[in-house]
């Protein structure tokens, strides 16, 4: 996960208004959703020259008179809604919008088919860098929160998902890596075309581009998942000495979890160091940094895994619920901790309090804010939440609800409420009482099991 900036509110446009998640004010609408993004990208690293063509099948959520998308730093050049040419389009802010002849009726089915260019760039701001970066020798996108606008048109709103279908053609000597599978691979002249298909609901911000010198390893299978590892060939045996207990982990996650909610994972380890490891859908991507076999390393080798499930598969419906990922990341890293022999999670959870009781207190974990959504005090103490929950259950009902959490919004977008709702439901516990000092108080409570 590596994020950029929320440039401040965009002017309102028509279709907008009221709908975008506050934490990225201007981005995302619910008067449309989109059910499937066809992308066609032609890039050339040399001069980080980006020609698309993006074809968005979506549905009208209400009657609106033009369709407003995220884009930033590209050049829309023509526009067809409904195989028909657009005579007036706009773009300003980080908003292309789209004027329509006719009023869309609410529940209309349409089309727009989108050409567009230029040199794609992350944002910088309030989260750092995020979206379409070069690395010394190839490309990294990370998404997160809202950098899917930097390389093609979308409605970035993370309870939109839908299914993609990513076609990338770059130089001869560089693999494209895509979400989903791969599904066709050509060479022509000095060119190569990579084709994916991500069937499952995907959000904009877990789509992802990732362009290097990689060989694709295939490493062992556990769970009855497929993985594999793209990598620099000169970081081959770094890469599966780093990545030998990622079997084990995928074993451990899906018998703590559910069944892996994908059809493959990829890990994608870059020449370049990076500060974080990112996840995207059926994806992770480390720096050549994180292939260390020390705890630290380890741990977000696990995280990034656990992602799959919950960040993934299981999307927050807005920020605000932003620990629904990362608190059940950080607690996975604590499960692989004990299974591995290295710390109980007991242990890992004690610690954590510790450090927590010496910082500042005064952050809703359920509620951080966009400053703090990523800091690590919604990491930790959304663990610690889990493991009240689990201490007050016990392992067999604790478990069953990830299980049942899983199986029951797989795909899906989620909230805070409907977890309590779900956790009641499982545990018989009042779990909103037992979560909501961990959550929306901001006094530390005491250390669970203590």
């Amino acid at each position: 996960m590596s994020p950029a900036e929320s440039p401040g509110p965009a002017a309102v446009l028509p279709g907008a208004a009221g709908t975008s998640d506050p934490y990225v004010p201007g981005h995302g609408t619910d008067a449309y959703r989109v059910v499937r993004y066809e992308l066609d990208l032609d890039y050339k690293l040399a001069s980080n020259r980006l020609n698309g063509r993006a074809v968005l099948h979506a549905v009208a959520g209400r009657r609106t008179s033009a369709v407003v998308l995220d884009m930033t730093g590209l050049r829309a050049l023509k526009i067809q809604l409904n195989g028909s040419r657009v005579r007036r389009f706009t773009q300003r802010a980080e908003q292309l919008v789209v004027h329509c002849e006719q009023d869309l009726d609410p529940g209309a089915e349409f089309t727009l088919d989108i050409r567009y260019e230029g040199n794609p760039a992350p944002r910088k701001g309030l989260w750092g860098e995020v979206g379409w970066e070069e690395l010394t020798d190839g490309v990294l996108v990370a998404g997160q929160p809202n950098g899917a606008p930097s390389w093609f048109p979308c409605n970035d709103h993370p309870r939109n998902k839908a299914s993609y279908r990513i076609s990338v053609t770059t130089d001869a000597g560089y693999r494209a890596v895509c979400n989903g599978l791969l599904v066709e691979h050509t060479t022509r002249s000095s060119r190569q075309t990579w084709v994916y298909e991500q069937t499952e609901p995907m959000a904009t911000y877990l789509a992802t581009v990732q362009i290097g010198r990689y060989e694709l390893l295939t490493l062992p299978a556990s769970g009855g998942v497929a993985q594999f590892a793209a990598v620099p060939a000169t970081l081959t045996h770094s890469a599966l000495a780093g990545l030998t207990r990622q079997a084990d982990m995928m074993r451990t996650f899906v018998s703590c979890f559910g069944p892996y909610p994908f059809q493959e994972y990829t890990v994608v380890v870059t020449e370049d160091e990076l500060e974080i490891p990112l996840e995207a859908q059926s994806l992770s991507i480390l720096g050549r940094n994180h292939l260390r076999s020390d705890w630290e390393s380890q741990r977000l080798i696990a995280h990034e895994l656990s992602h799959q499930w919950f960040g993934n598969s299981l999307t927050a419906s807005t920020w605000s619920d932003i620990w629904l990922h990362e608190g059940f990341a950080c607690y996975a890293e604590w499960i692989w901790s004990e299974e591995a022999g290295i710390m109980t999670v007991q242990d890992r959870a004690a610690a954590a309090w510790r450090r927590l009781r010496s910082s500042l207190q005064d952050l809703l974990v359920g509620d951080p804010g966009p400053e703090l959504m990523f800091d690590d005090r919604v990491y930790k103490r959304g663990a610690l939440a889990l493991h009240a929950l689990r201490l007050a259950c016990g392992d067999m009902a604790f478990f069953a609800l990830l299980q049942e959490w899983t199986r029951t919004r797989t795909h899906g977008s989620v909230s805070t409420a409907e977890f309590i709702l779900t956790a009641d439901r499982v545990t018989g516990l009042d779990s909103e009482s037992l979560l909501h000092p961990w959550l929306y108080e901001e006094a530390l409570p005491a250390m669970p099991g203590a």
